[in-house]
């Protein structure tokens, strides 16, 4: 009986605030600046995403591994900004910055989410990149439409799992020090630092969730790289090399658009005591700039996309000038 009225005094100790207050950006001097500017960010990612889904869908050609992982990085840019920046928007349009107990933890589970298919695809390119110059004759055995898709199928479920694990362990927390969030989204770590009671196990795993997808990957990235060097050292002819290297310059520009920003915010913060507000302006733009510049990227350094495009260009010219000379 002791035991039952303990357990019951341990569950009713939970406190789950009703609403959170999200107040990251409300301090910044000339705020409206910066949300018309992340209005034109969100604008260009959804159009630029959408044009790059729209390309591989329709054109056979790019049927291809290399372009089922840049499918799956466009659709996950198009997740995370319509995770992160509609809301943010909310803030600024109506003036409301609250979001309920459940929405923050539904907020919480899709940035993460769609962030961390962004750093998992990277990983799944570097490979791609490292069988095609590593190993040329093995790599259709190696890698195909239908390993690929499998890939990725299971990095959805068990981002999905690790990210949902990571949300779920929120609600043993009681979180009755406040209701209000410092950042400009229900983040992990402002969150799980408002309970009052043990959130040691929140940290750990937000420990192992910042290892899991920001160090492993650059490591695993690094380490392919590495062999890849290895192996046009091997490549006698100095064409042939640059021939090679070529096919990887779409995929390090994604690498240092999507980490570098990161690394640099954490390392900033660490070194150079920033400011709460610099922190949250350079954080934001650390996640909202890399999803609109993924699109240009693949746009303009690869040629099957420029081809694609010149051709649909072309054919739409033909069919207005036939209608003007008809």
């Amino acid at each position: 009986m002791s035991s039952l009225n303990a357990s019951f005094s341990q569950n009713i100790s939970i406190v789950h605030p009703k609403y959170f207050f999200i107040v990251g950006l409300s301090g910044i001097p000339y705020s409206s600046y910066y949300y018309i500017f992340l209005f034109m960010i969100y604008f260009i990612t959804v159009i630029g995403n959408s044009i790059v889904l729209l390309i591989i869908a329709l054109e056979r050609s790019l049927h291809s591994p290399k372009y089922i992982g840049v499918f799956n990085l466009a659709l996950a840019d198009i997740g995370e900004t319509n995770a992160l920046i509609p809301n943010m928007m909310k803030n600024f349009l109506f003036d409301s910055q609250y979001i309920s107990y459940n929405a923050c933890l539904a907020n919480m589970f899709f940035v993460f989410l769609f962030s961390s298919i962004q750093s998992v695809t990277l990983v799944v390119l570097a490979y791609d990149r490292f069988i095609a110059i590593c190993l040329p004759l093995r790599y259709h055995a190696l890698v195909n439409n239908t390993s690929i898709v499998l890939v990725f199928s299971a990095v959805w479920a068990f981002n999905s799992s690790v990210v949902g694990l990571m949300v779920s362990l929120i609600t043993r927390l009681s979180l009755c020090e406040s209701n209000v969030i410092q950042s400009y989204f229900c983040d992990h770590g402002p969150v799980f630092r408002l309970a009052c009671n043990d959130n040691s196990i929140n940290k750990i795993i937000a420990f192992l969730v910042s290892a899991l997808y920001l160090v492993g990957p650059l490591i695993i990235i690094f380490l392919s790289y590495m062999g890849i060097f290895l192996a046009l050292i091997k490549i006698t002819t100095w064409q042939g090399r640059l021939k090679a290297l070529k096919t990887c310059v779409s995929h390090l520009l994604l690498v240092g658009v999507c980490f570098l920003p990161i690394i640099c915010t954490y390392i900033a913060a660490i070194m150079l005591s920033l400011s709460p507000n610099v922190r949250i302006i350079s954080t934001s733009l650390a996640y909202a700039v890399p999803p609109m510049l993924n699109p240009m990227i693949y746009v303009l350094n690869t040629a099957e996309v420029k081809n694609f495009i010149q051709t649909v260009i072309k054919k739409k010219s033909t069919s207005i000038d036939q209608g003007i000379s008809d």
